[in-house]
């Protein structure tokens, strides 16, 4: 989803030009246009000007990123359908497009009385410790999803690999004898038979009758089998021989019990922590969104001014443009608003150019004023 937010002139031959567009734009189903208000702002000086508009190109530019970071970590935080985690970007408690179309300049939070360097440097400012404290909660929250997600990893998988902290008990062993020691065996489903009439044989000093299958899985089985500490090597290089595989495994309750605690505890923090966090990436998401706009409204304001002069007289509006509709949009853009660059216009004719636009720092070029406000990376039902 893209929007173009554009300016032209203040005066009659461009008013008419602007109605004209919406006439066709409508028509033919091009785009859905809205007037941008922006207010009356301070202009300062054109030296200052200058530097604001690189200023507030690169601020944009991080402010799009912070915005696109934090509507992915809803996303990635919610790992629900993409209609929930869309639910939850709004701004102002409306949905993206509806606050785009209806902006309004936030008096309060903006003051317009304020220099345009103040105002960009308070936007710059938000939008920073908003990054900042992304980071931290994302980071905090990740350790214990990751701690959480690193320990049921390991009650996955088959009985030669998996933790067996939920599967064993302590009456299945031996414990707390000088001589004797259970080992536990992963044996596959073909060979059960194979174990029940070796087992006892696989070295001297094996305690008769004392193997039991404890758990399954598709693979085969683990069984106990109690013999002297003495020939615990001896024993596992015959079961391996025979493909009997002994698991290095010594039953400690304190160990097993710890386990068991740390996922139980990483699992009340994660869902401590998932509120708060939703609720604080909702905020700020449109706290982020927000800022971003006025963001973009600065910058119409400072370029309209640099390309159009003074006194401040220019019309602005936001454009959503019809994807499949882009190219005759900006083709009939171009038509209608050309006289305001002959110069450029001429040039894009001569290079023979598909859509109006000279590549000039990485920014196209077009006889007016234009920005683009891409949500691709927002809009997660697109």
């Amino acid at each position: 989803m893209e929007f173009w937010l554009i300016s032209v002139p203040g005066d009659k031959t461009n008013l008419t030009a602007l109605e004209r567009m919406n006439t066709v734009t409508s028509k033919a189903n091009l785009s859905s246009n809205s007037k941008f208000l922006i207010p009356d702002l301070k202009v300062g000086t054109l030296d200052a000007l200058i530097g604001l508009s690189d200023d507030l190109g690169k601020l944009d530019v991080f402010a799009e990123g912070v915005i696109k970071k934090i509507a992915q970590y809803i996303g990635e935080v919610m790992n629900d359908s993409a209609e929930k985690a869309q639910e939850n970007l709004l701004a102002n408690g409306v949905d993206l497009v509806s606050y785009l179309a209806r902006f309004e300049w936030d008096m309060a939070k903006y003051p317009i009385k304020q220099p345009l360097k103040n105002l960009t440097d308070s936007l710059s400012k938000q939008m920073t410790q908003i990054d900042t404290d992304l980071k931290s909660r994302a980071q905090t929250y990740n350790n214990i999803k990751g701690n959480l997600q690193s320990l049921e990893r390991k009650t996955v998988g088959n009985l030669l690999t998996r933790t067996l902290a939920d599967i064993v008990n302590k009456d299945d062993f031996v414990l707390d004898s000088e001589y004797l020691i259970t080992l536990l065996v992963v044996i596959p489903k073909t060979s059960y038979g194979a174990w029940q009439k070796t087992y006892e044989s696989l070295s001297d000093m094996v305690v008769p009758r004392s193997t039991k299958m404890i758990a399954e899985d598709g693979e085969g089985g683990l069984f106990t089998v109690t013999l002297f500490r003495k020939v615990i090597d001896e024993f596992k290089v015959k079961a391996r021989e025979n493909k009997f595989i002994v698991r290095e495994f010594y039953f400690n309750e304190k160990e097993l019990q710890s386990e068991k605690a740390e996922i139980i505890k990483l699992e009340a923090d994660k869902k401590q922590q998932y509120g708060p966090l939703l609720r604080w990436l909702k905020v700020n998401f449109s706290e982020a969104f927000i800022a971003w706009t006025h963001i973009k409204a600065l910058r119409v304001f400072v370029e309209s001014v640099l390309r159009y002069g003074l006194p401040v007289n220019f019309h602005a509006m936001i454009l959503q443009p019809n994807k499949k509709s882009i190219k005759r949009l900006r083709d009939v853009l171009n038509a209608l608003f050309r006289h305001l660059d002959e110069a450029a216009a001429a040039n894009m004719k001569d290079v023979n150019m598909d859509i109006p636009g000279l590549q000039l720092n990485t920014q196209e070029y077009y006889p007016y004023v234009c920005f683009k406000i891409d949500m691709t990376s927002i809009d997660f039902d697109s």
